[in-house]
Parts: structure tokens; sequence; C-alpha cells
């Protein structure tokens, strides 16, 4: 395989997650072309190149309507844009990659060696989740060679789908998250207690959790760090004592994450929960910091003995209440056995796993 062809629903310049750790990685061994949803309302159909990192292209096409997505109005045009892009690059050695089954029709212009489908999340338990998603991904399903799942939760939901469903739960690249030298500029001035979190904030955020905490406590600081989207911003909680910071550089989360006290998982029980692997735990770990976390099954199952789980106001302050009253042996002894836990996984390791997988079929 000389070139991996990728259509994704997420930007490569969104919050740096699953794909961009995972795709920068596969790059060191093939050509990635990450092609993204179109953005619409433009003049005229056009495909914007960018190169983000060694051996990754990013192709964004650009469309004149206004449907969201890879939506069927579109096909047509990025069908056009994508064809003549991959013949003018002269690729013909490929495997095409799908984060999003809304792009699937665009495979039937594409003769690949093979197909993967990385199932990252649920996406059809996302708030407006498209009406064609599930029949799409039933017929990805019937094409991809391999199937990969962001968690054991999706892995148990997609694993009789296919004969060839393989488990590949969020990671880390935990030097990259040992290496904070200070605190960040934005919230060094903050006192502590510090509580923070690390994510996309939208529909899969409690933020009644996120205003009772600060209501009981004021003299704890919220840090939120990361964009919030699909959700009205005004709807989000405004208290003296939660700072939103908004979307932060990869690069910048390991000053926020060191300088909190403790680290929150504060996401709602909701069907678009259901199946999700966050990929903040890990991250958090690597720091050596303590978690609260809502009962997400698979922050639950792999890591209950690490992780304090509380799903009520009263219990999820009662856990950072327990957490911030610990002594120095108990945070030692609780820093090591995070340390473990980070040892055991990895980005690089789960990306040479796949590129393994795909080499076998070939």
């Amino acid at each position: 395989m000389e070139t991996l062809v990728v259509f994704s629903h997420l930007r490569w310049n969104f919050v740096w997650q699953r794909p961009q750790h995972l795709l920068s990685r596969l790059a060191s061994n093939c050509r990635v072309i990450f092609i993204e949803e179109p953005i619409t309302h433009a003049p005229q159909a056009r495909l914007e190149r960018v190169v983000p990192c060694a051996g990754v292209q990013v192709w964004r096409p650009h469309v004149t309507g206004d449907a969201p997505g890879f939506h069927d109005d579109h096909l047509p045009a990025l069908q056009q844009m994508v064809g003549d892009a991959l013949k003018e690059q002269k690729v013909t050695d490929f495997w095409v990659w799908f984060y999003t089954p809304m792009a699937y029709p665009l495979a039937s212009m594409l003769s690949p060696r093979g197909i993967v489908y990385d199932c990252m999340d649920e996406l059809s338990a996302f708030k407006n989740a498209p009406r064609q998603l599930i029949q799409r991904e039933n017929a990805l399903f019937k094409a991809a060679d391999l199937v990969f799942t962001g968690g054991p939760s999706l892995y148990n939901a997609k694993r009789s789908r296919h004969p060839s469903v393989y488990c590949f739960p969020s990671s880390v690249d935990a030097a990259h998250f040992a290496k904070a030298a200070h605190d960040h500029s934005l919230q060094a001035h903050l006192p502590r207690p510090r509580l923070g979190w690390a994510g996309v904030n939208d529909e899969r955020v409690n933020l009644d959790l996120i205003a009772a905490v600060a209501d009981a406590r004021p003299d704890w600081q919220l840090v939120m760090v990361g964009p919030i989207v699909k959700i009205d911003p005004a709807s989000t909680p405004k208290r003296h004592n939660i700072h939103w910071l908004g979307q932060q550089s990869y690069d910048d989360l390991p000053e926020f994450i060191s300088g909190w006290d403790v680290c929150m998982l504060p996401f709602a029980l909701n069907e678009a929960t259901r199946f999700i692997s966050p990929t903040k735990i890990l991250e958090y770990m690597a720091c050596g910091r303590p978690s609260v976390s809502t009962s997400i099954r698979d922050v639950v199952e792999p890591y209950n003995d690490v992780v304090a789980i509380a799903d009520t106001a009263e219990d999820f302050i009662a856990a950072c209440d327990a957490i911030l009253a610990r002594d120095e042996d108990r945070r030692a002894a609780h820093a090591t056995a995070l340390a473990s836990v980070v040892a055991r996984t990895s980005w690089d390791r789960t990306a040479r796993a796949m590129a393994d997988l795909i080499a076998q079929v070939e």
C-alpha cells in the first residue's frame, strides 16, 4: 500500500484526537490523504489542499450548496474533485479508510486494494445525525475488509456485523503529556484547588453537573478547555469560578492538565455517550493527575480501580473532596498506579497493530 485515502467527518485542525494520532503515525510508512467533509456556501467548487505534518495531505472540498456533511447534493462535485486530484497525484495503489459512513458513496468511483472502517463513535446517536447514516453504515460493513472500533462498548455492539472486527480503544502519547515544564499562562493566575476538563463541549457534557459543582464549592476553580459545538454557547453555565478557555493546542494540554488538582470527565449519561471511549482519561493519567468520572462504561470497566466514579453532584463533589484530602503517600501510590496503566498502551503500538492487520489482508 502506497497511499491511504481517508474520509472523515472531523477536520484535521479540530481537537487532536484518534484520527490525527493514528494517521500521523501511519504516514511514516505510506502517504495519507485526509479528505474532510465539505465546506458549504462556496462561490465555486474547489479543493483546498494543505500539508499539516510529514506524510499527510489534507484535502478540504468547498462546495456551493448548503447541505451539511457528505450530503447527496454534494456527491457529483466531490466525485469530480477527488477523482481528478487522485489522478493528478497518480494514486493507484491505495486503501480507503472511513471515519464516517456518510462518505461511503464516494467509494463507488474508486478501486482500492482494501477498505477500513475505523468506527470511533456511534455517530447515529449524536445530535443532528443524518437520517441516511445507518443505511450507509450497513453498506460500509458489507464492503469493508477490516473494522476497527474505538472501545469495548462499540466492539461489543459491532462485532456480530462483520467477520473481522477488532477492538482498539483510545490510547495515549505518554511522553507528550509528561513534558509540562510550567503552568499554562491562561490559568496560572487562578487559585487552587482547580478542577479541569479538556475536551469537546457538546451534548455529551453534563452542564448541570458543572454548574452544581461550581455552586456548591465557590472556592474551587473549574477550568473548561475545549471548543463548544452543536450546543448554544449561551446554554453553558456562567459562574465566577467557571473558566471557559475554548479550544487549545494539543501541545499546550500538558501544561493545563498538570496544573489541575482534579481532572473531570463530566459526561452526561445519554445515547450519545453510551459507546464512547474517552481519549482524555489516559491523557489525564499520563500527567499523573487523579480523575473523577461519571459512569461511562468504557471508563468504569477498565479503570474503576484508579478513577473515582460518581454520577450525582453530591457524589462528584465528595469524590473530589476525597482526592483533595489525600496525604503525600496516597498521592504517590496513586500516581504509580496511573503510570502502570499508561505503560500498557500507546498510540504507536495501536498504529502498528492496525498496519499489521492491513498487511495481512494484502
